[in-house]
């Protein structure tokens, strides 16, 4: 029997949906220095499926991953929140579609 090679962080219950078709698999448990590198590995991942699909579900995906990050990194979702509202009051957000072209030297 072939198996296919995935090497990759995969959701909790991933595991428990494999079994349940009845196949076998190969887990492991990272450390935490792997860990917050396969995270980073998997943000690149969902972006690159949301750039090539463009389906909500990725965005998803993509918030997920980033609340993975900021456990693993110790920072909460409120300490977060505060750091994103402070750099948008200090530099606005997206909401006027500008799009820069060239600044003077």
């Amino acid at each position: 029997m072939s198996e296919i090679i995935y090497n990759k962080l995969i959701r909790d219950k991933i595991p428990e949906i494999i079994e349940n078709t009845g196949k076998s698999f190969k887990t492991r448990m990272l450390n935490d220095e792997e860990y917050v590198k396969e995270l980073y590995k998997k943000l690149n991942e969902e972006v690159a499926e949301f750039n090539e699909d463009n389906e909500i579900k990725e965005l998803c995906d993509i918030v997920e991953v980033i609340h993975a990050i900021l456990k693993a990194r110790g920072v909460t979702e409120s300490d977060f929140e505060n750091q994103r509202l402070e750099k948008l009051k200090a530099r606005g957000g997206f909401d006027k579609k500008i799009f820069l072209e060239s600044v003077e030297k």
